[in-house]
């Protein structure tokens, strides 16, 4: 494959919840080598979860050493490198040792909810949304700064110094490739520490959360051709390439979705589900529990907006019956087990494991079955797992809908479940409009790579991106409307009686 100097390739690095993947295109977009690695979950405690940086750090450079190699490629092939990652999972580490004071505190852990009750206590949950677009929620980067700056010993004196830096993941990756301390706009809409209107980190905030801004990365556009940095000799890529990419996961989906036009909408299923919504150059507050985020920004133009609806549990779910309930040996078998039983049994699954995420915010909710009978086998588990995903993401859509005043036409999918096609009729089922999902299915890899692309010229626009993204297959919504009027009924039904289980 080497040899010939007009054959370049866009690399994406995806530093996921679960793993880490380098993944390489090519100018049409298609997937030329990858490699994926895992790394630790750590739960030091009940809703706590932590990742190790330095073990998300050797990952990286393992599966772009892997993913390098088995494309036969050398860093001149490739053009520009693009960075996509979990969204605020929040890191603090020392900028002259590059050794983190802490874990990484993960986007799922809960510990800084006590925080987050005393920051509502003036102003309630919606105190910082006008300026944020987020409701006061643990989810959130800046609340966890705040927690570490609290608990970390030596750590509030490192920052004040200036020792003492923070960085979500693609920061951390972006810092360990080029030694920028830089994040995106996207990234940074999600700390709840940054203006939507300025793209700025907002004084008062910082303030109020005792936030030195010394400690806070530059803010840069997603896709930047005047580049964050460039790789070294002596990294993994062996050699100098520009590194000018950097989106969080859903918004990178976004740009692999090429959902460049106000109310296009593409829904992610992975660990949890990440619907957006583009509403253009304008920020769509919500009055229905929605977030309203950064969707994208290249170059020079203005910055693209996005109503985001996110589900904590979905895949994650899956995962559970597999490895806790030992109820299906491979994810994948869940799809052939809910095929057992023609319909849910009258049972709902309210996955509430670490609370409710949109629409509700309801941190003090638990997960939940009900409506189980002696008639209920393996197979309605598997069946009500599936269409805990397809109703909640029908509670973003119509959110979504009363935020926007637009109304879906087609929802484009991707993410692991996106593969389960029973699934995938059920989404069309309880939502009434198409579900189309599209060839590639690593729509956030894709994102990562087009927007590199797009900052050295690889591509020259996003109509070139349009016309090289096709579609794999298209679910229509079938005639019988009972998931989606009578049992999507009972779901609502279901869902409050998961409220206010915690005191």
């Amino acid at each position: 494959m080497h040899g010939d100097d007009m054959i370049k390739y866009i690399v994406a690095l995806d530093q996921g919840t679960t793993s880490s993947r380098c993944i390489i295109f090519n100018q049409l977009g298609e997937i030329i080598s990858s490699h994926q690695m895992e790394h630790n979950q750590i739960y030091p405690e009940a809703g706590w979860v932590e990742h190790d940086a330095l073990e998300i750090w050797n990952r990286t450079e393992d599966v772009i050493r892997a993913a390098m190699g088995k494309g036969g490629l050398r860093a001149d092939d490739i053009a520009a490198i693009g960075i996509t990652n979990q969204r605020e999972t929040t890191l603090v580490w020392d900028k002259n040792t590059g050794i983190p004071y802490y874990n990484a505190i993960v986007w799922q852990d809960t510990r800084t909810d006590k925080i987050c009750n005393e920051l509502s206590a003036d102003g309630g949950q919606d105190r910082f949304r006008s300026k944020t677009g987020l409701p006061l929620a643990t989810y959130f980067s800046g609340p966890k700064i705040k927690w570490l700056l609290e608990n970390v010993a030596g750590l509030k004196e490192a920052a004040q110094k200036g020792d003492a830096i923070f960085g979500n993941m693609d920061t951390w990756l972006i810092w360990k490739l080029t030694n920028a301390h830089i994040t995106d706009v996207t990234n940074a809409s999600r700390t709840m520490l940054m203006n939507l209107e300025t793209l700025s980190w907002d004084n008062e905030i910082l303030e109020i959360m005792g936030i030195p801004k010394s400690m806070l990365p530059q803010i840069r556009p997603s896709s930047d051709p005047a580049f964050y940095g460039h790789t070294s000799k002596d990294g993994p890529f062996n050699g100098v390439i520009p590194v000018c990419a950097d989106l969080g996961d859903q918004q990178a989906a976004m740009v692999g979705q090429v959902c460049f036009e106000p109310g296009e909408a593409k829904n992610t299923y992975g660990t949890g589900c990440f619907m957006l919504l583009n509403t253009g150059t304008e920020i769509v507050q919500s009055k229905h529990g929605l977030l309203t985020t950064v969707c994208y920004q290249f170059g020079k133009q203005k910055a693209v907006y996005a109503l985001e609806g996110s589900v904590a549990i979905t895949g994650a779910l899956v995962q559970w019956l597999r490895d806790s309930m030992r109820l299906i040996n491979t994810a994948s078998d869940v799809e052939n087990l809910a095929r057992m039983v023609e319909d849910n049994g009258g049972m709902y699954f309210v996955p509430a494991f670490s609370g409710l995420f949109a629409p509700y915010w309801r941190s003090e909710a638990r997960g939940l079955v009900i409506g189980m009978t002696r008639f209920i086998t393996r197979g309605h588990f598997a069946r009500a797992a599936l269409e805990a995903t397809a109703y909640q993401t029908r509670e973003v859509v119509d959110a979504m809908a009363n935020d926007s005043g637009v109304n879906l036409k087609t929802l484009k999918v991707d993410g692991g479940m996106s593969v389960n096609e029973l699934l995938m009729q059920m989404q069309s089922d309880v939502l009434g409009v198409p579900v189309v999902r599209p060839k590639v299915h690593e729509s956030t890899a894709l994102g990562a790579a087009y927007a590199a692309g797009l900052a050295v010229g690889y591509w020259q626009n996003t109509d070139e991106l349009r016309q090289k993204w096709s579609i794999d297959k298209t679910w229509k919504p079938s005639t019988d409307d009972t998931l989606r009027v009578k049992n999507f009924a009972m779901w609502k039904k279901a869902v409050t009686r998961s409220f206010d289980w915690l005191e």
